[in-house]
């Protein structure tokens, strides 16, 4: 299996469940170049992993990070957030 064949090549952004447990989940996330994830909260940490492409991760406190493959940034519990695709991404959210 590869993350690069989970999602439709055209869909502008998608979530595809990769393993879900009683102790968390792993989600791959495909965000086309120009698309916004829209604002949104989680309730529990998480950290967001790029595997392909280029991402912006905003949240609320004004933290903006650029992420490319290998970077990554820990998502706080109860803040908005959202992401910019900058080019095709492929991200793996872990919590």
């Amino acid at each position: 299996m590869n993350i690069l064949d989970l999602h439709d090549k055209d869909k502008q952004v998608s979530a595809i469940s990769l393993f879900k447990s009683e102790a968390g989940r792993a989600v791959a996330i495909q965000l086309l170049e120009g698309e916004i994830l829209k604002e949104h909260i989680t309730k529990t940490p998480a950290v967001l992993v790029c595997v392909t492409g280029n991402t912006i991760f905003e949240n609320e406190q004004n933290l903006k990070v650029n992420l490319g493959p290998g970077d990554y940034v820990h998502i706080e519990a109860m803040v908005k957030h959202w992401l910019i695709g900058v080019e095709k991404s492929q991200l793996i959210l872990v919590k």
